[in-house]
């Protein structure tokens, strides 16, 4: 079992994906002019998320709407919004972190990360695993619930009045792009099933989305960069916790997916997403919600750190444990 899981992660190191948010990264460590537009990485993002959710809602569709998508939602749902909590509790006490910038960066830590998952995906495809196309449909929901745990830690603190339900942060939350789209597609791949992806396979499948996957990635090496290099606030302690965090998060999710009764696959996945952190919904909306949170730690944490962590060694260690715990 040792050997199958080491010569998986070294097959993962190797995959193009991975090599090319290696090269982002060391361009950007090097001060390359190396650069993705804002626009076209826009586009790359707004296609992994089309493709995901359509090809989730297709293979939904073949499976039809079954206990299993309603016990992974729901427990999707459970972590997203509790994980916060616990995380703001080690932020404060460990790491030391002022209190609003602990309450942001604990709801990137019970959000997910939509490349992730699309990096677990192609990961548990490469080795032949199995998973349900509804785990798509739990991305989109886990997305959410952290922001609205942040927005109660936040308002529960007498020095944060400002700290509420804004219009605006509701339309952050509820109509962000990623959400929308996700949540979208899924539902026109469920609508249209097989006939639908017989129209769009070649769109949304094959060398097309590996080929934007690794440019995506690509640029996400090049922002880790240069963010890891703007961070300004960073200690030993934080650094342990977007490492170990992530770790503990998903032997969580792991024993609550095998008393789920998951699948290996659906259990490898979700775990995937629980020890994963937000980067892009997430910081948009603490801008809105929590403008004193510093965002020199928050970022650099949740995108130079915990993402290529488990960009690189989680992804094939989870599966690797998921094995010996999921019978």
């Amino acid at each position: 079992m040792i050997e199958t899981a080491l010569a998986a992660a070294g097959a993962n190191l190797l995959a193009p994906a991975i090599l090319f948010f290696a090269l982002g990264a060391l361009a950007g460590w090097a001060k390359s002019d190396l650069n993705i537009p804002d626009q076209a990485a826009k586009t790359l993002a707004l296609y992994l998320m089309f493709s995901i959710g359509f090809k989730g809602g297709v293979e939904a569709n073949a499976s039809g709407f079954s206990s299993d998508l309603l016990a992974a939602g729901g427990l999707g749902l459970a972590f997203s919004f509790l994980a916060p909590f616990a995380a703001y509790v080690v932020l404060r006490s460990t790491c030391r972190i002022e209190w609003v910038t602990a309450a942001a960066t604990a709801a990137h830590y019970g959000s997910v990360s939509v490349v992730t998952f699309a990096a677990g995906s192609e990961y548990l495809r490469a080795m032949g695993v199995e998973f349900s196309g509804h785990m798509a449909a739990v991305l989109a929901l886990m997305e959410t619930p952290a922001i609205l745990a942040a927005l109660l830690i936040a308002g529960s603190n007498a020095r944060e009045p400002g700290a509420r339900f804004q219009p605006t942060l509701w339309r952050e939350v509820l109509l962000n792009g990623a959400a929308v789209l996700l949540i979208g597609s899924f539902i026109v791949g469920l609508i249209t099933g097989k006939r639908g992806m017989e129209r769009l396979d070649g769109f949304v499948g094959g060398a097309l989305f590996q080929g934007a996957l690794c440019l995506f990635l690509l640029d996400m090496g090049i922002v880790a960069a240069k963010r890891l290099a703007e961070a300004r606030t960073l200690r030993v302690a934080t650094v342990l916790f977007a490492v170990i965090w992530p770790i503990l998060s998903g032997i969580a999710a792991m024993f609550a997916a095998n008393l789920a009764g998951f699948s290996l696959g659906d259990a490898t996945l979700f775990t995937i997403l629980v020890a994963s952190a937000s980067y892009i919904a997430v910081p948009a909306a603490m801008r809105i919600a929590l403008p004193k949170a510093d965002a020199g730690v928050y970022l650099p944490m949740s995108l130079a750190m915990t993402f290529p962590f488990n960009l690189v060694v989680g992804i094939p260690l989870y599966h690797a444990a998921v094995q010996w715990i999921v019978r």
